[in-house]
């Protein structure tokens, strides 16, 4: 059974009959951990005649990309990375034509088609500006998969619609399809799909056979017969191989590879880590406080407990927290303690945060003014903006995983529950639906199969901001109760107002929200609900706010019956 992916392919470019060949094609198979985490890239661009320069274009646009997609974080999705690479590919070569002598006319700059396929786990990621053209081979003829940007102003004259470097924006198709063994996809400039119809190129990759670089020379040499005069590029990629589950990832044989550790007590040592206490035990963990004997350091340690150690979604998870800790960079966040030894046993190890968790500091301060709130949610938020940069979602956010240290200083921990694009591109598993975090914090969305998101992200800081507001939750306890989104509606936000007379109108708006049942009806960013914290909105300068009854009315007359009910009672008492 094959463990990661595999290709074969074959490539072959020329000039034809141009003095200079304007075409660039490139494969890259990584050899390391980046064959999961990236995948395999191919690309192929096209230089424009009427430009002396393009094949300049074309280059830098092909090695660009491999240069830089390679370079992005492991966490982004493919999405991400290579819309990101290549719109900073499109500024630099509009900004090599502003700079040189071509900058009044576009059609003679830095300018070239691109189409990139990037082959990662079981799923095909293509993206494409231009006329070059990617094809899925079919049995006798082929599947184009890309649509020309070309406008023809006669019969024989046309002109690009897209290019790269063209303008300082850039529209790029983009598109995903399931890959499996046996597939195989052709890549071809213009030279080559524009003078030889789709089923004989169909049949000259089948009649060569597994000799794919013969393929791409007989398709060259075939146009060229036909009448070809522009250069000449074509690549075929077989797919050999694909990953088959999650048993077989790279990242659960290295923590396959790890035996588990035994049950600790104080005083023991475990990899150079002296044990000084145990912290918090559960069925899914045990978390020690130890020091490191090389260093004198303190350090967290966290190790699966015995009722997960068959478990190898669970463990996948566990190990995965290490992973994401080493890729985060914030303040804000734990950091991952990582000594120059390697670990002899499956645990996480952490650097030590002396303080309490958010849920005992709100023991200790029941009721805390709206300032310390702030300062607090805003601590919080640029910790999550570290996960969403990556592409991560924390999905487990409540006071139990934040830490407030002595200083007021703010720490997010446990990332257990965290959902990374990137990987969750190579996991061929579906993912699990429902919540991965503790329900009453959860976004409504994820108790109806939605994955994770930034947008749930913030809905549990808008409901940590209540909770350390008024001691309540927004919704009580209903929000675990949603099976399908017409109960969205039935949710009902109680106003902060009810519990606390002190907290602004405007700051419950704010919080109300960030806690809106509906993912798409919160704020587009956090750093918009923190500014709306602190800030009212221009529809409260110079007005009173709205009336209750008018606000949320199914509140006003509860509160309205529960006053009647008490003065009956009341009356009934004096009679």
């Amino acid at each position: 059974m094959a463990t990661s992916l595999s290709v074969s392919s074959g490539q072959h470019t020329e000039a034809g009959k141009k003095p200079v060949n304007q075409d660039f094609h490139g494969l890259l198979v990584p050899d390391n951990h980046q064959l999961l985490t990236k995948g395999i890239a191919v690309a192929i661009a096209d230089g424009v005649s009427s430009s002396n320069v393009s094949q300049i274009a074309s280059e830098s646009a092909v090695a660009g990309f491999f240069s830089d997609y390679f370079s992005t974080p492991d966490s982004w999705s493919v999405k991400q990375s290579v819309q990101r690479v290549l719109r900073a590919t499109n500024a630099w070569l509009y900004a090599q034509t502003r700079q040189s002598q071509y900058r009044y006319d576009r059609d003679r700059g830095y300018v070239c088609t691109l189409s990139v396929m990037v082959l990662k786990s079981a799923t095909a990621h293509i993206f494409h500006v231009g006329d070059a053209r990617i094809y899925r081979v079919h049995p006798g003829q082929l599947e184009r998969l890309t649509n020309d940007h070309r406008l023809w102003l006669s019969q024989e004259n046309s002109c690009l619609t897209r290019a790269m470097g063209i303008g300082d924006q850039l529209d790029i198709d983009y598109q995903s399809l399931p890959i499996q063994p046996g597939d195989t996809f052709l890549l071809a400039t213009d030279g080559i799909h524009e003078h030889i119809d789709e089923r004989r190129m169909a049949a000259i990759i089948r009649e060569s056979g597994d000799d794919l670089d013969a393929a791409a020379r007989r398709l060259s040499a075939t146009a060229l017969e036909h009448g070809s005069s522009d250069n000449l590029t074509a690549q075929i990629i077989r797919i050999d191989s694909v990953p088959s589950s999650r048993e077989n990832s790279e990242l659960f044989q290295h923590l396959a590879n790890l035996p588990f550790a035994p049950e600790l007590q104080p005083g023991q040592t475990l990899d150079g880590y002296r044990i000084q206490r145990q912290l918090h035990a559960s069925s899914r963990s045990h978390v020690y406080l130890a020091v490191d004997e090389a260093t004198e350091a303190s350090v967290v340690l966290k190790l699966p407990s015995m009722d997960q150690r068959h478990d190898p979604v669970y463990l996948e998870q566990f190990f995965m927290e290490q992973w994401i800790a080493r890729r985060l960079n914030s303040p804000h966040v734990v950091r991952p303690f990582a000594p120059d030894r390697q670990p002899g046993y499956l645990y996480l190890a952490t650097e030590f945060v002396a303080g309490c968790t958010l849920r005992q500091w709100l023991l200790d301060n029941p009721a805390p003014d709206l300032e310390t709130v702030r300062k607090l949610v805003e601590q919080i938020a640029r910790g999550l903006r570290a996960f969403h940069r990556l592409e991560m979602v924390h999905q487990d956010l409540k006071p139990e995983n934040v830490l407030v240290d002595t200083h007021g200083t703010v720490t997010l921990i446990d990332f257990g529950a965290t959902r990374v694009a990137g990987l969750q591109e190579s996991d061929t598993a579906d993912e699990q639906p429902g919540p991965r975090g503790a329900a009453l914090f959860s976004a409504p969305e994820t108790f109806l199969g939605d994955p994770g998101s930034p947008a749930a992200d913030q809905f549990s800081l808008g409901v940590i901001t209540y909770q350390l507001l008024t001691g309540q939750l927004p919704y009580g306890a209903e929000v675990p109760k949603l099976h399908k989104r017409s109960q969205l509606r039935r949710l009902t936000y109680q106003p902060a107002g009810l519990f606390r007379e002190d907290v602004p109108g405007w700051v419950d708006d704010a919080i109300e929200k960030a806690v809106h049942p509906q993912a798409h009806k919160r704020y587009p960013a956090l750093s918009e609900y923190l500014y709306d914290l602190r800030h009212p909105g221009r529809d409260w300068q110079g007005r009173q706010r709205p009336p209750l009854i008018e606000r949320h009315p199914v509140a006003f007359w509860q509160g309205l019956s529960a006053l009647l009910l008490l003065a009956l009672l009341a009356s009934l008492a004096f009679d």
